[in-house]
């Protein structure tokens, strides 16, 4: 991983933010709600904009922050966004009203492993940002992979965990041990997939980034 000063450094480089944008921040500090971190997510808008997306997907909305950051980096995109947690739901309405967003952004309750009925209405996606359960990235895979378009990108966020991925440090917490096995299964599935090409980067949390291949 890259060290904490080459972060902050980097950081500094970065655009200053609206102020919307560092509120959302802020709350998450405050509330502990888990959104991607600086470098992350310049890291993914940098990536869509390369791509050019037109629909996109996301697992995973907690209080909005992702779907609203992707919605101001592209303003042409269209994203569908899922959350299961009713309070953070209700949060992200409210932030997607505040920065004029609505009009890009459709937000869906309810837990994504039980949605694809209700998703299916809005595709095909270009991109599918799993952002969501770590224990159930292989699921959220499967089930809103064939969803995608023709040479359609998979973005997964927290692949690396802290790092933890790549301990041989003993954990003595049994759930983070299992959460842990169940991380590097998925990063070695997808790695492994005979239908797409990934690379991992690792930076913030890890990300993983996987596209269609070629016939």
């Amino acid at each position: 991983m890259v060290n904490e000063e080459m972060i902050q450094y980097v950081e500094r480089l970065l655009p200053k933010k609206e102020e919307a944008i560092v509120e959302m921040e802020r709350y998450a500090r405050e509330h502990n709600v888990p959104i991607m971190d600086a470098l992350s997510i310049e890291t993914m808008l940098h990536i869509l904009k390369l791509v050019q997306p037109m629909r996109i997907l996301e697992i995973g909305t907690a209080i909005g922050y992702s779907a609203i950051r992707m919605a101001k980096a592209l303003p042409h995109v269209n994203i569908v966004t899922i959350e299961r947690d009713e309070e953070r739901y209700k949060q992200a309405l409210v932030y997607v009203e505040q920065t004029n967003t609505k009009e890009q952004i459709t937000l869906l309750f309810g837990d994504a492993l039980d949605m694809g009925d209700e998703v299916k209405k809005h595709a095909p996606f270009d991109v599918l940002f799993i952002d969501a359960a770590k224990g159930q990235y292989r699921r959220f895979f499967e089930l809103y992979e064939p969803l995608l378009s023709e040479r359609g990108t998979i973005i997964t966020d927290n692949v690396l965990f802290k790092g933890l991925v790549a301990t041989h440090e003993p954990i003595e917490q049994k759930r983070i041990r299992q959460l842990i096995k169940k991380i590097q299964a998925y990063n070695e599935w997808l790695m492994a997939h005979p239908r797409y090409e990934t690379v991992i980067i690792p930076i913030g949390d890890g990300i993983a980034i996987s596209r269609k291949r070629g016939e």
